[in-house]
């Protein structure tokens, strides 16, 4: 019998990006499946679109919960809410600007978790959701002083050395899947990142530090729009917790990622992509 998948999604706000997000997971071939759907105070119309979708849920015999926050209590809290009410023997954390590609894109990857017991997270490839869905992550990287990178940024999807699989420093929690005994032995999310920013970065070291690997997985393909909530929320200001939480990243993990052959920062650059606003995106390709 197939092993029970959970998916934990917050949501703040920005219901129509989390309808795309949950009718793509609809979609989804893997069966069990669960999905836990934690709503940090939404003030639009996320609240009756989630109920929407529990009863959609309920007829594509997924189970759907829902969780309720008053106020907007940060992407750690949420995502550790989420993990407390998941049940599946493998767990995915997803942010609601993701729409999967592929109906098999669980079965790919609880399969490498299955198969790599050394594996503490596997992660797809990201590509931007709007034309020409370029790469927008293909596994994260950690320079000696501690930039973070994500490779493959801007590139085309062919890129023949971002579509082998490979272990990599870090991955970003917009999309990952880890076994549950991971969250059982390491804990959750530091809640010390609230509201956001670092806390997957953290997350990954904690995974790496305990002996496990993180791999990518470019087989598995998903959409994302990117900095959905943290780019696009006026009460949250995304420059300066990058900074703030990222000297407390650098802080507590310097001792790995300055002996660490990451590449250096001279070789790490930010690629700007022109973001396309989602009334432009049209319907996205999902495959089997």
């Amino acid at each position: 019998m197939a092993e029970l998948i959970s998916i934990i999604v917050p949501v703040f706000n920005k219901a129509a990006y989390s309808r795309r997000c949950f009718s793509a997971l609809m979609h989804t071939a893997h069966r069990p499946l669960e999905i836990i759907a934690v709503d940090n105070g939404s003030t639009d119309g996320t609240p009756p679109l989630l109920a929407e979708v529990e009863s959609a849920a309920g007829r594509a015999g997924i189970g759907f919960t829902r969780i309720r926050n008053e106020s907007n209590l940060g992407a750690s809290t949420a995502r550790n809410q989420g993990l407390a009410a998941a049940s599946g023997r493998f767990v995915a954390v997803m942010d609601n600007d993701v729409v999967v590609k592929q109906r098999s894109w669980a079965d790919r990857l609880a399969s490498v978790l299955e198969a790599r017991p050394d594996a503490g997270i596997v992660g797809p490839k990201l590509l931007f959701a709007f034309p020409p869905h370029t790469i927008q992550f293909a596994g994260g990287a950690v320079s000696p002083t501690g930039r973070v990178e994500f490779v493959g940024r801007g590139q085309p999807d062919g890129t023949p050395e971002l579509n082998v699989p490979r272990e990599v420093q870090c991955f970003i929690s917009a999309c990952w899947m880890m076994p549950r005994a991971i969250v059982d032995q390491l804990g959750g999310f530091d809640e010390a990142f609230n509201p956001v920013q670092f806390e997957d970065i953290d997350f990954s070291y904690r995974v790496r530090h305990a002996g496990h690997r993180i791999l990518y997985i470019p087989s598995v393909e998903v959409y994302h729009f990117e900095n959905v909530t943290t780019g696009m929320s006026p009460t949250i200001n995304s420059t300066y917790l990058i900074v703030k939480n990222g000297m407390l990243f650098k802080k507590r993990w310097q001792f790995m990622f300055s002996r660490e052959n990451g590449p250096s920062d001279g070789q790490i650059r930010w690629v700007a992509i022109e973001k396309v606003p989602l009334e432009k995106v049209g319907e996205l390709e999902m495959v089997d």
